[in-house]
């Protein structure tokens, strides 16, 4: 591992509030770490990746940002918003999250690829868990 792909990782540290990061990749680990902030409460959850391979430093996981039940569609017998392979922009709904009756658009935080869905529709969320992946792309 080089100082810009140490560059990179705090970056990506920085751009997403993480106050924690663990590679292990080819034999070499790297493990940084914010200090916390007064009061001993970490800022974000800490992320941990372990590869065989390059690490896509692209890659924006978006996170449930409330409790309650995830849903791909508006709707059962409706299309979901985004499937694997999709292009988004900046603000499309991705799924929506139903709390105490009321239901909550979960938008895309980047343009770029849906390369992964971590949830099924249906399904209970807590704050913090993963939803998508989506590899970011520049804006054309």
């Amino acid at each position: 591992m080089d100082f810009d792909e140490i560059d990179q990782i705090l970056e990506l540290m920085k751009r997403h509030g993480l106050v924690e990061f663990e590679l292990a990749r080819d034999g070499e680990r790297v493990r940084i770490r914010k200090p916390e902030p007064a009061g001993g409460t970490p800022r974000a959850t800490p992320a941990r990746v372990l590869a065989a391979g390059p690490v896509d430093l692209d890659l924006v996981v978006v996170e449930a940002p409330i409790l309650g039940t995830f849903y791909r569609a508006s709707a059962p017998e409706a299309a979901p918003f985004v499937t694997l392979g999709d292009v988004v922009k900046t603000g499309d709904v991705l799924c929506i999250i139903e709390a105490m009756k009321l239901m909550n658009d979960i938008t895309s935080e980047c343009d770029g690829e849906v390369v992964e869905i971590f949830v099924e529709s249906g399904q209970p969320v807590q704050y913090g868990d993963r939803l998508f992946a989506i590899r970011s792309q520049p804006v054309e």
